[in-house]
């Protein structure tokens, strides 16, 4: 079975915080959807890469909450909400998911040695 790749969910979890903040008005709750993101992620790459880039990988993340804060008062909340997710999850997808086997290991159907 192909796990799920972590740059989708790395950067819905940017969004949907976001969102859930807004939609809702409480800036704690849209926390606690990136916190439950981040944690999923965090866990994936974890057991999918060594450490330095389980700690790379989160602190992308963090930073990248960080710049939405920044960036929103020069180009707005959305704007900068939906770029630093896409630039997020291009990093993500780059440094952990096409580094990942396409397959489970050792089911690979090649010809065999001679």
């Amino acid at each position: 079975m192909r796990r799920l790749p972590t740059a989708p969910v790395a950067s819905a979890t940017l969004i949907v915080g976001y969102a859930v903040a807004l939609a809702s008005g409480s800036r704690p709750l849209g926390g606690v959807v990136l916190l439950i993101g981040g944690a999923w992620c965090a866990r994936a790459w974890s057991a999918r890469h060594d450490p330095r880039t389980a700690l790379t990988l989160t602190t992308v993340g963090l930073i990248a909450f960080i710049v939405s804060h920044i960036l929103a008062t020069q180009i707005g909340a959305w704007p900068s909400v939906l770029l630093v997710s896409a630039l997020a999850g291009t990093v993500v997808w780059v440094r952990a998911d096409l580094r990942e086997p396409s397959g489970p290991a050792g089911l690979a159907f090649r010809p065999p040695a001679r």
